[in-house]
């Protein structure tokens, strides 16, 4: 009996995006809801192509698109599988570790206030000091939403609206995070335990909708910034805002490979492109 595939819905004719983009879509959407949870199966090539009437070349293109996000690996002679474990926030750790593992060492963070960045990277400086990691240089940038200036996010629920406030909160938790970066990379540089040690930051008047890590130049994580409706403390008094949630949102994973047409590859390229675009055109210099 054939396996009920419904809850993968149907492809949108009228929709321009190609179909192997859309199945990769469906079948995204279905693990991050865990409608497939990690270490199923999921279905054959042959399901999917029967299921939304196309090419099996045209799935195997979806499925290297879900393979370049990790978020499946392929077993020889038995299928596709969900990753035992999708990549969330909470597994930037080991890969900052591994990253500072180099001779040399970069890290670009663009996104609202890098707290998740600061917490990662706290254990692997204790390291350093310790000498478990020996890294000869550390290079970091981070690029983050000028909060001085009105936004759309965060915002005041009541009024769907920039409210000075709101951003004075989001100001002081986002210096907050980059400070403590700033002043902890410095202090292995003024302890002589790295011959070289910076820290780069400037702003944007963009507000915050994803966030970018790109570590070493060939590694890159990516995720958005779901906007929830929550209440917090705004000069003591209790106020609703629409707010930026950054704590364990998925994070895709994408690497440079030795294919250049790989998705992973393509991915961290554009990634370093915008970045770096971003950088040296609007960005301008932060103040401590």
């Amino acid at each position: 009996m054939a396996k009920n595939l419904d809850f993968l819905g149907e492809l949108d004719l009228d929709d321009p995006t190609q179909a192997s983009q859309q199945i990769a879509n469906k079948l995204r959407a279905a693990i991050l809801t865990r409608r497939l949870a990690p270490g199923d199966k999921l279905p054959s090539q042959p399901e999917l192509s029967a299921r939304y009437g196309v090419a099996r070349e045209t799935v195997k293109r979806a499925m290297e698109i879900l393979r370049g996000e990790r978020l499946v690996v392929s077993r020889q002679g038995s299928g596709a599988y969900v990753r035992a474990q999708t990549q969330k926030a909470r597994e930037l750790g080991p890969h900052i570790e591994q990253a500072f593992g180099r001779p040399h060492v970069t890290v670009d963070f663009a996104g609202f206030s890098g707290e998740t960045l600061r917490n990662a990277i706290t254990e692997v400086l204790e390291k350093i000091r310790t000498g478990s990691l020996t890294p000869e240089t550390i290079a970091v940038r981070l690029l983050i939403s000028d909060m001085s200036v009105p936004m759309a996010l965060p915002a005041r629920a009541e009024t769907n609206a920039d409210d000075p406030a709101v951003r004075e909160r989001a100001e002081r938790i986002t210096r907050r995070a980059v400070d403590a970066i700033a002043d902890q990379v410095a202090e292995l540089g003024d302890l002589g335990l790295v011959r070289s040690a910076t820290v780069e930051v400037r702003m944007h008047r963009a507000a915050p909708l994803f966030k970018l890590y790109v570590l070493n130049s060939d590694e890159v994580f990516f995720g958005y910034y779901p906007v929830a409706e929550r209440t917090v403390s705004i000069k003591g008094e209790p106020t609703p805002i629409f707010d930026l949630l950054g704590k364990d949102v998925p994070l895709f994973h994408y690497a440079v490979t030795d294919d250049d047409a790989s998705h992973g590859t393509q991915f961290v390229e554009s990634s370093k492109a915008w970045f770096d675009s971003v950088w040296n055109t609007i960005a301008y210099g932060y103040t401590p």
